[in-house]
């Protein structure tokens, strides 16, 4: 054990001297290795802080909450299916159906939308166009985990019978019309064209694709909006369970709506309950197929460098023919030899990833600095890529190390 260690150490000692003799010449060699490794860092860095940012935001929003709607929720590709298009809206009566029926819910709010024309809030000569309107209940406080006050209050359900022309701005609306959020308090505003006076501002989500995402909230009593658009008919619903009660309560709410909406036992829900964890491991999906797709094309640089080690060690092999014969001549043996130029490979290979981790590492670290997003380095990336190199050196040196340990000694000490 101690004579294999011993020759182990030696082949490596080999093994850095040929690279310190030909710096030049090993660097270029790794370096289709080094930016092959850079590249699955910087990759697999953005990806990871862009997985973070979107999981923070969806664990933001409370894992205990759900939406319902008619449609499908996420993208989806050119038009809805007829079956989806067909389907009738949610109506107000559901929410409240939805909290007396449903034990696990512990509260509800339907919001109404209106999308067939772009919506504006102006104040004087100040105007915000194309914000996220709706109308909604104060229930909204409750079951939104992002909606928070951050400056005055938000309607009560008095004003919403009422229908009160009151209004909650989101931050960022609110600075585009007012110097300060609060000097937006009080203050009359027109909605597309009427006039609300604001009551409350709410604060900006953390989160989303970066810390600048605007905040473009237009909240309004969910009676006074259908005063305004008495044709509107988009109603969306959300509910905050019990903590630890969200399956029990999705399995409540289903039955419940397929019962007031007359859907078949052996037919599918006629809505859609989408919960934040069902997003999220969508969304964990999604992004391993594309961490992976994208890791495959930057592995193209590593079987480039992968090569051009193989080409180097060829060459080295050639070159030390006659030192290979010594070696023999004295003793080493075939495996010897084979080691000593894997080891080479290896090395060259392994220093490539060294200095890839480090240049791509580098680079995510500057990210957040320069831009909005978010970047960074986990430890299974360093350790896979280095990984990686090493094993390139292995995979691409047994052909050089092969036909150094199958030369004649006698024919390599005539060698010049």
């Amino acid at each position: 054990m101690l004579a294999l260690r011993q020759d182990y150490r030696e082949n490596l000692q080999l093994a850095f001297d040929t690279i310190r003799t030909h710096k030049l010449r090993s660097f270029l060699a790794v370096l289709g290795v080094m930016i092959g490794v850079a590249l699955i860092i910087l990759v697999v860095g953005l990806v990871q802080g862009f997985r973070e940012t979107i999981q923070d935001e969806i664990t933001a929003e409370g894992l205990d909450t759900a939406w319902v709607a008619r449609f499908a929720q996420g993208p989806h590709a050119g038009r809805r299916p007829k079956e989806e298009r067909e389907r009738k809206p949610l109506i107000r009566e559901d929410g409240i159906a939805v909290m007396q029926s449903c034990p696990a819910v512990k509260q509800a709010a339907v919001s109404i939308f209106e999308w067939t024309q772009p919506h504006s809030v102006k104040y004087q000569r100040n105007q915000v166009q194309g914000g996220e309107f709706r109308g909604t209940f104060p229930a909204y406080l409750e079951v939104y985990s992002n909606a928070n006050l951050k400056a005055g209050r938000f309607f009560s359900d008095s004003e919403n019978e009422h229908r009160e022309n009151l209004v909650v701005l989101g931050e960022n609306v609110a600075m585009a019309l007012f110097p300060s959020v609060n000097d937006a308090l009080g203050k009359e505003v027109l909605v597309d064209g009427s006039n609300f006076m604001v009551i409350g501002v709410l604060e900006k989500p953390i989160g989303g694709f970066g810390n600048n995402d605007e905040d473009r909230r237009v909240v309004i009593p969910f009676y006074t909006f259908r005063k305004l658009y008495p044709a509107a008919f988009e109603i969306a619903m959300r509910f905050l369970a019990y903590p630890g009660q969200l399956d029990a309560a999705v399995d409540q709410v289903r039955e419940v709506l397929r019962r007031r909406r007359n859907v078949p036992y052996d037919k599918p829900d006629n809505f859609t309950i989408q919960t934040n964890m069902e997003i999220r491991k969508q969304f964990n999906e999604i992004i391993g197929g594309v961490v992976l797709a994208i890791v495959v094309l930057s592995s193209i640089g590593l079987l480039i460098g992968g090569m051009g080690v193989m080409n180097i060690m060829l060459v080295s092999v050639t070159e030390r023919t006659k030192e290979i014969g010594v070696r023999k001549a004295i003793g080493a043996r075939r495996s010897d030899i084979t080691w000593q130029f894997l080891f080479e490979a290896m090395t060259l290979t392994g220093a490539g990833g060294l200095m890839g981790i480090l240049a791509g590492s580098l680079i995510v670290f500057l990210i957040p600095m320069v831009t909005d997003l978010k970047a960074v380095v986990p430890a299974w990336a360093v350790i896979i890529g280095f990984t990686v190199s090493v094993g390139i050196g292995l995979v691409f040196g047994v052909w050089p190390a092969t036909k150094a340990a199958k030369l004649n000694p006698v024919e390599a000490l005539r060698y010049e």
